[in-house]
Order: C-alpha cells, then structure tokens, then sequence
C-alpha cells in the first residue's frame, strides 16, 4: 500500500465534521499517544465525552497539551472538527512557533454519510448540527492559511526529518549513471556476551550481506568503542584480523576499513596490512585510510597524537607511499614528514591498483588530497551537504587538471529499514532504549521504510554518490537481509 511521508515533527490537525471519519482515520496512521482529541479532554475536564458545557475547558487544555507537546518536537494529531478558523490560526502559530510541519487532513465525506455513521454511535450528534457543520466544512478555503501542506485523508507514514526528500532534492540521474553501490559498515560488535559468539556470527551476518547484494564490507579502525556507540568495555576486534576471518567467509564482496588511522601503524605495517589482506582475499581489498580522531585511544595504547596539521601531513604522505609499497622493487619516499628508504612489499596484491579511500571531508584540505591522490573520498550528512561537498571535490579536481569521475564518492550513514509502515514500527518499538520515545529513537537511527530510503538514495546518487554505506542497529536480527536485499534490488 502506498503511504504518504510526513515529518515525523509534525502537528497534523484533522478537519471534517462528526462521522466524517476522521477519528478512525487517525487510529490507521498514527500511534494512539500521538492523537489528542477534544471528545477525550471533555471526557477529563467534565462528565463525559459529549459534556459540551466542557468544551471550552477541554480546548484550553488541548491547546497547552498541544503547545507543550511542540517544545518537545513531537509529532501531535489534533483531532477535532477543526472548522474554527481562530483555533486553525492558533495551532498554525504553535507549529510556527516550533518549526513543526503544518498539515491539514481535509475530510470531504458527505453529509448523508456523516449522518448515516453517526446514526450507529451510541449517542449519536443531532442531524441538524452534523448539516450545519458540512456546510461551514464545504466553505473553507485552506490556501489562505499558512499550511506546509493539505491532504485529503490518504494513508500516511510518519518519517524522521532526514528521510523526506522534497522535489527540490530529486535531481533527474542520467540514464547512463551506473547503479549505485552499497556497502555494509559494521561499527559495533556487541551481539552477545559471550566472546567466542563474535566470529560465527559476524561470519553468517557477511555471508548474509554478500547474498544480499552488498558490494563492499567495511569495519572501524579503533581499538576502543568511540563513545558515540557504546562503552568503552564494548568488544572492539582489530579490523584487518577481523577481514582477514571475514575473507575467509565470503567469495566475491570487497574488504575494507573505514578508516584506516594513519596514526596507528608506519605507512610499512599498513601497506603490509592492506596487501596482505588483498592476497588472501583474492583481490578484494579496498584502502580506507585517515587523519585519526580520537585522542584517548592513542593515549591509552601509548601512542602519539600529533596536532591536526601533523596528521594530515601523515595523510599526504600515506596517499603517496603506499602505491609505492604494493608496486615492484623497492623505491624509496621522502615525503613531508615520512621517510622510507625502502618500500619493499612481498608478496604484492592480487589487485594492479588497490583502490585508495579518503575518510573525511575536510573542505580545505582532505578533499584536496582526494582528489589529487585517491581513488575515492568518504562524505557525512543530508543530501544538501552532500551536494556541496562533491562540487568542492569536483572544483579541486579540475584545478588539479583530474577528471572527477576518477574519484568515487561514498557516503556512511545509520539507517534502520522496514519493510513498511508496520514492520518499522515494530522495529522501533523492540530496538528503542526503554526511556527513549519512538520518535527520537527513529530520528537518531534514520528510520524509514523501504520506499523513503529508496527516494533518499535516488537523491543521493543525483548529487555524485556511487556507493552509499551503511549500518544498521537491526543487523542480526533474522529478517534484516531480507529487507535490505529489496533495498539494493530496487534502488538506482
């Protein structure tokens, strides 16, 4: 069934007289906590639901249920006759207020059904009043009201923010555009208590990503968990070991670390490394190397933590050594702040030219060095930003006399997939800490069906990106694959 996206911070406000239908269509597309329904305050604030001589009450208290549910970002269903043009023009400066999406749900159900549905409630609205209200619901005009948007009452689907790519941001992919790629990234390892469970099942979760139809498998380079995914007593395995094992798993899916610290080993270990791992792939290694960010760790292990500048001149110097460690004889480097008198490498790779990826997007500096030495540049955020960041890569490739289409362009990101509204919700509800709401929890981890994933990425590869790489909180669980295997069947 096709549902309609709305921002998941939104203040969706129904208008239609009684057995219009739209209590029931409230409860088919939004959670029961997220509806607030004057019928139900009147029911708090006086005898019943239908003491109208509570209604003035039950409205004031709506509107600060409203208000305060707003500074919060969270999505509210306003579920009245909304025919009132000043309540309109107050929930309108309320979403205003808090930079929430406005929608209006218009019901145009006719007045003889209206009649006919509320005939059947037990204490059925006098006909005359439900005539009245038909007439004055026939007479709005919304378009002098300042809605983000109007629909009729179609299905819909709440989704985070980031997941709704507007018109603006679907620019046409030109036929000739390969399909995009996608590449699993597994951050975090922390499926099981037990350590000897680790292996099998990233063993099986590769194997799975490889069936699936995922191009590339990537793990971090960090000795301790990063505080942004767990703790630090999280298991964090050393990635080329944890390649060398997942090789052996798999056939055909490329390898590689997102990223590499350039910190952590000399440019001899790390081209050591990397060559290593193509040879007993089979050739499907792939170089994932960066600046390093995270100080605590290199202290903890004892090792140096020079200064920004410093790191990105290691970077420099990486980009250029470790071609010369896989090539034949033994050249020796002298570069910014590295010196090899030696750049010997046995056995050499399997690849003839093992593809370099930059971590990073530095503006200045780090897309400079994609796009003289790399093959390839790793870029963050919305598609807006993602934009920006390809045409700075496209503008240093063409001072650098490079043609950008030499340079692939990746994107990371968490997402959480369902296969529809329904299977996502679910996913929601089972993986969300228990103090943390649905919203958040979605929000945080990109939650979206399969078809808002599929238009983000449609998005995505219309600004440059070749391989969009993600992770998923939902990776074991037994059904993830097959989701994601639709994903990648059906997207550009």
């Amino acid at each position: 069934m096709t549902t309609r996206p709305i921002p998941s911070s939104s203040l969706i406000v129904l208008i239609g007289p009684p057995g219009s239908g739209k209590s029931t269509w409230a409860a088919d597309n939004v959670r029961p906590d997220q509806i607030i329904s004057s019928d139900q305050l009147r029911g708090v604030v006086g005898e019943h639901p239908l003491d109208m001589a509570a209604t003035d009450d039950a409205m004031e208290l709506l509107l600060r249920i409203v208000e305060q549910r707003a500074t919060r970002k969270l999505t509210t269903v306003v579920d009245t006759t909304g025919l009132d043009a000043a309540w309109r023009a107050k929930y309108l400066e309320i979403a205003a207020a808090h930079s929430l999406t406005a929608v209006a749900v218009r019901f145009t159900t006719s007045a003889a059904e209206c009649k006919r549905r509320n005939r059947e409630r037990p204490d059925p609205v006098p006909a005359r009043v439900i005539d009245s209200m038909a007439k004055a619901a026939r007479q709005i005009d919304l378009s002098d009201e300042a809605w983000d948007l109007v629909i009729e009452p179609e299905p819909i689907r709440t989704v985070t923010p980031k997941l709704v790519v507007g018109d603006a941001e679907k620019p046409q992919v030109a036929e000739s555009k390969r399909r995009m790629r996608f590449g699993l990234h597994i951050p975090s390892f922390d499926w099981t208590e037990d350590a000897a469970d680790i292996g099998p099942t990233l063993a099986r979760v590769a194997v799975q990503a490889e069936e699936a139809g995922f191009d590339s498998l990537w793990v971090m380079d960090h000795m301790i968990q990063i505080p942004q995914l767990g703790s630090d007593w999280d298991p964090m395995p050393e990635s080329y070991t944890t390649l060398g094992y997942v090789a052996a798993a798999t056939e055909r899916i490329r390898l590689g670390v997102m990223v590499s610290a350039v910190t952590f080993r000399n440019l001899g270990h790390l081209a050591k490394s990397i060559a290593t791992l193509d040879v007993l792939s089979g050739g499907r290694a792939i170089a994932g190397i960066g600046a390093g960010n995270h100080e605590r760790e290199h202290l903890a292990y004892g090792w140096q933590f020079p200064a920004a500048p410093d790191r990105l001149a290691l970077l420099a110097d990486a980009l250029q050594a470790l071609p010369l460690f896989w090539g034949p004889g033994g050249p020796s480097f002298d570069g910014a702040v590295v010196y090899v008198p030696e750049a010997v490498g046995y056995p050499r790779p399997i690849q003839e030219h093992i593809p370099i990826i930059v971590g990073g997007s530095g503006e200045q500096v780090t897309l400079r060095l994609a796009a003289r030495y790399g093959d390839g540049c790793n870029v963050f955020g919305d598609v807006a930003t993602v934009a920006h960041k390809v045409d700075v890569l496209h503008r240093h490739c063409a001072e650098l006399g490079r043609d950008p289409s030499e340079v692939e362009v990746t994107h990371l990101g968490t997402v959480l997939i369902g296969a529809d509204r329904d299977d996502l919700r679910e996913r929601v509800d089972r993986l969300r800490p228990a103090r943390q709401g649905p919203d958040k929890f979605a929000a945080s981890v990109n939650a979206g069906t399969i078809e808002d994933h599929r238009s983000r990425f449609e998005a995505m590869a219309g600004v440059g990106v070749d391989t969009a790489i993600i992770s998923t909180p939902d990776l074991t669980h037994h059904d993830t694959f097959e989701v994601l295997s639709q994903l990648i069947e059906h997207s550009v």
